[in-house]
């Protein structure tokens, strides 16, 4: 079997990582929220004299060629009062904000897999759209003795939204779940 080799840096130089950072247009804080550490780590790595070794220099310098990545996983700031978060597994599928209000519903797809994606194809899908999502989610509104499974989750009546804050969208056998946030 032939052995792979790969050209990737062993370590970077403190210089390096804020000179991307600030290339990528991001805190300290905010990288250190990217990678997973803390602020006092990013600080004391940009601080130092010496080299920075570990996964962090193969990201930074993967980042630092193709910068637009960061766009594809940042988090839009939020614009309606509920969001959704469409999960498989661990993996963020799409991120879905509703402002039930004015029936509002703008979503951020993180797959290309439109199996995954909560709306498949659909990129701009509207209220009725969000609420047959919702409906998916849950056991069907004609499920036999309906009533006992209200009890169950302790719900006085059939509402998609109330049903996945307490089941969390979870359904049987399939490793899809959602995440509210108010």
């Amino acid at each position: 079997m032939e052995k792979k080799e790969y050209v990737t840096p062993e370590y970077i130089m403190p210089e390096d990582m804020k000179r991307i950072r600030k290339k990528m247009d991001i805190t300290q804080r905010e990288l250190a929220e990217l990678i997973h550490c803390s602020k006092s780590t990013v600080e004391r790595w940009e601080m130092s004299e010496a080299p920075i070794t570990g996964p962090v220099a193969f990201l930074l310098k993967l980042l630092e060629k193709h910068p637009e990545y960061i766009e594809e996983i940042k988090v839009p700031e939020k614009v309606c009062p509920v969001r959704l978060w469409y999960m498989h597994k661990q993996d963020v599928c799409t991120l879905i904000e509703v402002d039930e209000s004015s029936r509002q519903v703008h979503i951020k797809n993180y797959t290309d897999k439109l199996m995954f994606r909560a709306f498949g194809v659909n990129e701009t899908p509207d209220y009725e759209d969000y609420t047959e999502f919702l409906e998916s989610r849950c056991f069907p509104r004609t499920r036999d003795k309906m009533k006992l499974v209200l009890k169950d989750l302790d719900l006085p009546f059939y509402d998609p939204f109330l049903i996945i804050e307490k089941t969390g969208g979870r359904m049987a056998e399939d490793h899809f779940w959602i995440k509210i946030e108010r």
